[in-house]
C-alpha cells in the first residue's frame, strides 16, 4: 500500500484516530508521518532507555487533566504511608512501591486505568484451575449486566430470559 499523502513511498505507519466515536485511519509513509507530526509520541520513549514505565508516568498528571478533574495540585507531596515512596517518585519511575501505593494515589491512579483499560475495576478472565463458584459468578456478573443493557434498550422479551437465567443461578450458588 502507498502513503495517502505522498502517494509516493510505501505506507509503513498507520495512524487511528476516534473522535466523537467516528474511527478515521491513514496509511503513511515514515517520512510523511514525520512530518505531520504523528511520529513524536514515540520519539520520547525511543533509544535504549525505552521502558513501559516511563510510558505510564508520562501519562500521569498531564495539565489538562489535573484542571479537568480538579485533582489536588498538592498530590505531589503525598506519601505511601507503607513504603516511604512519595507520588513525585512514582510519578519519575511510573512504578508504585507496594499495595498500599494503589490505596494512596487512587485519586490519581484511577484517570489512569480508565484511560488504559477503559474501566477501573479488573474483570479479567477466571483461572481454569479455579473452582467452579468462581467461574458461576463471574458468569453471573456478566449476566446482570447483560440485564441491564436489555432493559436499556427496551429489549424486554431478552430481559426476561436474562432474568429467569439469574435467578437459575443464584440458585445453584450461594451469591
Amino acid at each position: 500500500m502507498l502513503c495517502q499523502e505522498c502517494q509516493k513511498r510505501p505506507a509503513t505507519v498507520m495512524v487511528r484516530r476516534t473522535v466523537n466515536n467516528k474511527t478515521t485511519r491513514v496509511h503513511l509513509c515514515e517520512y510523511c508521518a514525520r512530518e505531520k507530526g504523528e511520529l513524536n509520541f514515540m520519539d520520547s520513549f525511543a533509544g535504549p532507555e525505552f521502558s513501559l514505565h516511563k510510558l505510564f508516568a508520562s501519562l500521569l498528571d498531564s495539565d489538562a487533566e489535573v484542571k479537568q478533574l480538579k485533582l489536588d495540585p498538592t498530590a505531589g507531596l503525598l506519601k505511601c504511608p507503607q513504603c516511604g515512596l512519595t507520588y513525585n517518585e512514582f510519578k519519575g519511575s511510573g512504578r508504585l512501591g507496594c499495595a498500599s501505593c494503589y490505596k494512596t494515589y487512587r485519586q490519581q491512579l484511577e484517570p489512569l486505568l480508565g484511560r488504559l483499560h477503559g474501566r477501573i475495576e479488573h474483570c479479567g478472565k477466571v483461572p481454569q484451575r479455579a473452582g467452579r463458584s468462581l467461574r458461576l459468578k463471574q458468569e453471573l456478573g456478566e449476566l446482570k449486566e447483560a440485564l441491564n443493557r436489555a432493559v436499556e434498550r427496551e429489549e424486554f422479551e431478552k430481559a426476561a430470559v436474562l432474568r429467569d437465567k439469574i435467578r437459575d443461578m443464584e440458585k445453584t450458588i450461594d451469591v
